[in-house]
């Protein structure tokens, strides 16, 4: 049974909405992972807190978007996936509610231990979710236990296999390295060069791992019974893109090594979607007991009045996003004085 042109559309919409809240939210998620690494004091904290603070929560928008889509779309296929990766999912949740509550609260104490533990609720609500992402993308590319009704067999010992975790070092890393990228663009002095000294460090391990998952993805794409087909050139580009990362920032390029990053993103976002085509779900149980595309999608006429209201809202909601950066496009400085706990935005990205 092949996906009609509405379902195929849904299916790449959904990738792109997933592809755009890992390039937002990746470097988010990598700042947050950086807090305790490269700041030392709590100016300094501060200052890596204030480069995402006006804009995470918009990039959070993204996954909800991308949840509502495949609810709506695919309801056989978010019942599935939210039924078997359900702890994964809500320790999720409970790290990205953690971390929200954190950039809210920490500022309303003034003692240091106050201060410390929700600078860890943000540094674990930044990494937890980088990585199990990664995990639970990884499962859907190698495949989970499903019967024929589409139930989880297993239980969450399946859900760690060899090929999610690698998959969830990548994100994680790739994640980290693209958070650092941002932090270069809007920090300055003495902390950025902090940040610099860790590019420089996190990029090699980065390209490292990447090159890994892309060789052992192509792997599991060749023996796991998959029918889709990956343009060798997108998962090439991604690993020579995400390689070139560490001569760019020796150039101190680091504009375009932000770039680089975020197209390295959608390139690892395309080549998982293209390798679970025409696939959902792969079931490691039986290939009969995958869910397809057109096994999971919604009815034509459903699909049919979504797509009218993506077409109409989607513009509005890019305006308003790339308004917000444009708004808060400044960079973050320290206060040049000792003793003055300010932390300001001065010149322009």
């Amino acid at each position: 049974m092949h996906a009609s042109g509405l379902q195929l559309f849904w299916f790449i919409l959904i990738g792109v909405l997933w592809a755009g809240y890992f390039f937002l939210e990746g470097f988010d998620f990598g700042v947050g992972m950086l807090l305790p690494v490269v700041a030392r004091s709590d100016v300094e904290r501060r200052a890596l807190i204030n480069s995402i603070g006006p804009t995470w929560d918009g990039n959070e928008v993204w996954l909800i978007v991308a949840g509502g889509a495949t609810f709506a779309a695919f309801p056989l296929w978010y019942s599935t996936m939210f039924s078997s990766f359900y702890l994964p999912l809500f320790v999720i949740l409970l790290a990205l509610i953690g971390r929200g509550v954190a950039f809210e609260y920490r500022g309303k104490g003034n003692s240091k231990n106050w201060k410390r533990n929700w600078d860890r609720v943000i540094f674990f609500g930044s990494l937890v979710p980088s990585f199990i992402w990664g995990v639970a993308f990884g499962d859907l590319i190698k495949g989970i236990p499903l019967n024929a009704q589409g139930v989880f067999t297993g239980n969450v010992l399946d859900l760690l296999q060899p090929y999610a975790l690698l998959a969830g070092l990548t994100t994680t890393m790739v994640f980290l390295l693209h958070g650092a990228l941002f932090l270069s663009l809007k920090l300055t002095g003495d902390l950025k060069e902090k940040v610099v000294d860790r590019i420089r460090r996190i990029a090699p391990i980065t390209t490292t791992v990447l090159l890994a998952f892309l060789a052992v993805t192509y792997l599991v794409a060749r023996g796991d019974g998959h029918s889709g087909d990956v343009p060798g050139l997108i998962p090439v580009s991604a690993f020579l893109i995400v390689a070139s990362v560490s001569w760019l920032a020796r150039e101190r390029l680091f504009g375009w090594a932000f770039l680089f990053t975020g197209v390295a993103i959608l390139a690892i976002t395309a080549t998982i979607f293209m390798t679970l085509y025409p696939d959902v779900m792969m079931s490691s149980t039986s290939q009969a007991f995958s869910l397809s595309i057109a096994k999971a999608a919604s009815q034509p006429y459903t699909l049919h009045i979504m797509t009218i209201v993506a077409l109409i809202f989607t513009p509005f909601v890019l305006a308003y996003q790339a308004w917000t950066y444009w708004v808060f496009r400044k960079r973050i400085s320290l206060p040049p004085r000792s003793g003055v706990t300010d932390v300001t935005q001065t010149s322009h990205l």
